[in-house]
C-alpha cells in the first residue's frame, strides 16, 4: 500500500465513528428491550456507592434520553472528536475520552452525595465537555497550531456550552465540569509532557 495511503488511514477518525456507532446502537437496543439496559447502567450514587457497581461509571456514557439528547452529543463527538483524533491520534484522543467521562461522573457523584441527590444521571455530555477541555488545553499549550481554532474561539464554546448547561432542566452540570477540568487538565500534561521529550530530543 502506497505511502499516502497509509498516512491517509492513519488520520481517519476511526475511534469517534465508533464511539457513535456505539452510542447510536445501544440507544436503539436499549429503546427496543424497553429500558433494562438503562435500568442496569445509569449513574446512580446509591448503587455506585453502596452496592460498588462501579461499571455504571463507564456504561451511563453510554445511554441518552431521547433521540435529541442523543443527536446533539454525538454531533459534537464526532465532528469536534474527528478534529482532536487527527491531532493527537487515536489512542491517546480514546484515553482522553473516557478518563474525562468517567472524571465528570465522579464528580457528579461526589455532588450527589453533598447534595443528598440520589437521582440517576446518564449520557455522554461529561466526555463532550471533556473534549471541550482538551481542545482549550491544545491550543493554550501545544507546539503544533490547529487552523482556524484560537483560545478565544474555544472559550466561547464553552461559556456558551456551560450557559445552556446551566438554564437547562434536569442537565447534570457537576459532569459537564468535572469532565471539563479532567478533559483540559490531562491535555495540558499531555501537552507538557510532549514540549519536554521534545526538548530532550534536542539536547
Amino acid at each position: 500500500m502506497p505511502l499516502e495511503k497509509l498516512r491517509a488511514l492513519k488520520f481517519q477518525p476511526f475511534v469517534s465513528g465508533l464511539l457513535v456507532a456505539i452510542n447510536v446502537i445501544v440507544f436503539f437496543v436499549g429503546t427496543y428491550d424497553k429500558g433494562s439496559i438503562y435500568d442496569a447502567g445509569m449513574l446512580k450514587a446509591f448503587e455506585v456507592l453502596e452496592q460498588r457497581e462501579y461499571d455504571r461509571i463507564i456504561w451511563s456514557l453510554f445511554l441518552h434520553n431521547d433521540i435529541s439528547h442523543l443527536f446533539n452529543n454525538m454531533f459534537l463527538l464526532f465532528f469536534m472528536g474527528a478534529m482532536i483524533e487527527k491531532e493527537i491520534g487515536h489512542v491517546r484522543f480514546g484515553i482522553l475520552y473516557f478518563l474525562s467521562g468517567i472524571g465528570g461522573n465522579i464528580v457528579s457523584l461526589i455532588i450527589k452525595v453533598i447534595k443528598s441527590n440520589f437521582s440517576a444521571s446518564l449520557g455522554a455530555s461529561g466526555a463532550i465537555f471533556g473534549l471541550d477541555g482538551v481542545l482549550l488545553a491544545m491550543v493554550l499549550f501545544s507546539e503544533k497550531k490547529m487552523e482556524n481554532v484560537t483560545p478565544v474561539r474555544v472559550l466561547l464554546m464553552i461559556a456558551y456550552s456551560l450557559y445552556s448547561g446551566f438554564t437547562g432542566r434536569n442537565i447534570d452540570n457537576a459532569a459537564h465540569v468535572g469532565g471539563l477540568f479532567t478533559g483540559f487538565v490531562l491535555a495540558a500534561v499531555m501537552c507538557g509532557i510532549g514540549r519536554l521529550r521534545r526538548k530532550g530530543d534536542q539536547l
